[in-house]
């Protein structure tokens, strides 16, 4: 079998970039869908319109939450039973879960359609960010199935050894979203709307070419007759629990970040944010893309009880992230003002408020790869539980301690102080997680 060739080579520093470089490629271009967005809206619409998206952020991380859910964990289950060598059985709950996934998009969809109205207007907002809100929402929501699909496909391309297929696609629809905000937004004045349609489009390039190599019987996994398996279901989604409490308090704590900012600056202050999670969001694509990169390598090794690689792949992989947390945290630092400039002019109240909260938030750079590559291990071991007490303590938890005190004390640099500090935190629990389950996993 093709995998198994790919699984059994030796654990090397070159071998694992060859999973993971494609990987990190693909989330960065995946975090440009959204960068983009931003690009185009603040510069020719204005930045009303950037607090807009920012703003409906939470409702897309709502309606994407199961799916991610049941991507990361499904892949863990999965792949774990190509370890076990059960390929028919991983062939037909992989088929099984993107059905799942399907009646999931358009039941969110229905959902949000529903709400969007009544979630807009209780937030007290200008008419102008309101409208801005609901235009670009409402076309959003048109491709929820695509994006679930994308989400789903993004990983089992990974897991199917077709990572270099996956970035093909998310550089193409990350291409195709530039071109198509251009056109949208620069030449046929659609605004705020023009940008949910090309963001839309570009997600559904992955979804699409998905379809067609998941149909294909040569691949390692490909679609066959689904059999509905209530343990698989189930499993799925204990294993990526995390990663959908992730989705969902990352979306009430943009929620939280949104209100104080209202509160304490008004919404110039919800652009500044805005900026600034760019910022932390492309950072955090370098470590979530090596995660996925990695997780289906540990999976196997796991369900193949290969205890010597999964040493030597865990190892391997904290070096890598420490190195890539420094770097990264560096350009933060010394790239600060020609980052926001991208987003603001100068002469703009949101380009001064962006900086200062950057060089405060860069301080979290150093701590997020470890937490996030922590949160994946134990999901690709099939442990969610604790990937999920990492994954909601971090984004809740310590995220919700520190807006309801640093504010209170320090202001606006409190704000700003929040993410660094439950990033510290966060990181202090999960040296506690991977010291106390090593023995388990012998890693």
């Amino acid at each position: 079998m093709n995998g198994q060739t790919a699984y059994n080579k030796p654990v090397t520093l070159k071998n694992i970039l060859k999973f993971a470089v494609p990987t990190i490629a693909m989330s960065v271009f995946m975090s440009f869908y959204t960068m983009v967005d931003g690009l185009f809206v603040s510069n020719l619409i204005g930045t009303s319109a950037l607090s807009a998206i920012n703003l409906t952020a939470p409702v897309i991380q709502v309606v994407t939450a199961i799916s991610t859910m049941l991507a990361t964990g499904g892949s863990a289950v999965i792949m774990k039973k190509m370890g076990e060598q059960k390929p028919k059985e991983a062939r037909e709950d992989f088929t099984f879960l993107i059905l799942v996934n399907v009646v999931v998009g358009l039941v969110m969809t229905m959902l949000g359609y529903c709400l969007m109205e009544r979630i807009f207007g209780g937030m007290g907002l200008s008419t102008e960010v309101a409208g801005y809100c609901t235009s670009y929402l409402s076309r959003y929501l048109l491709f929820t199935v695509p994006i679930l699909l994308m989400n789903n496909f993004t990983l089992y391309m990974i897991a199917a050894e077709k990572a270099a297929l996956s970035l093909i696609c998310s550089v193409s629809g990350g291409i195709l979203n530039i071109v198509l905000d251009y056109v949208f937004i620069g030449l046929l004045e659609m605004g705020i709307s023009g940008a949910a349609i090309a963001t839309g489009l570009g997600y559904s390039v992955t979804a699409v070419v998905g379809l067609f190599v998941f149909c294909r019987k040569k691949s390692l996994l490909h679609f066959a007759r689904p059999v509905f398996r209530f343990k698989v279901l189930a499993g799925a989604a204990a294993n990526g629990c995390s990663e959908m409490a992730t989705a969902l308090v990352t979306g009430i704590i943009t929620m939280m970040f949104n209100w104080t900012m209202l509160c304490y600056v008004g919404e110039d202050g919800v652009a500044a944010v805005t900026i600034i999670m760019y910022v932390l969001m492309f950072a955090s694509s370098l470590y979530t893309g090596y995660s996925y990169g990695v997780a289906p390598m540990l999976s196997y090794y796991y369900g193949a009880e290969n205890h010597n690689k999964l040493k030597q792949l865990v190892s391997t992989s904290l070096k890598v992230i420490a190195v890539i947390s420094l770097a990264t945290a560096a350009a933060s630092f010394a790239a600060t003002r020609p980052l926001v400039s991208i987003f603001a002019r100068p002469d703009d109240p949101v380009y001064e408020l962006a900086v200062a909260g950057n060089q405060i938030c860069t301080l979290a750079l150093f701590f997020i790869g470890f937490n996030i590559f922590a949160s994946g291990m134990f999901t690709a071991l099939s442990n969610g539980i604790v990937s999920a007490v990492l994954a909601f303590s971090r984004s809740f938890v310590f995220m919700l301690i520190a807006m309801l005190t640093l504010p209170a004390m320090l202001g606006v640099n409190g704000i700003w102080l929040a993410t660094p500090a439950a990033e510290l935190m966060a990181l202090g629990l999960s040296l506690f997680m991977f010291w106390k389950n090593r023995p388990r996993y012998h890693y």
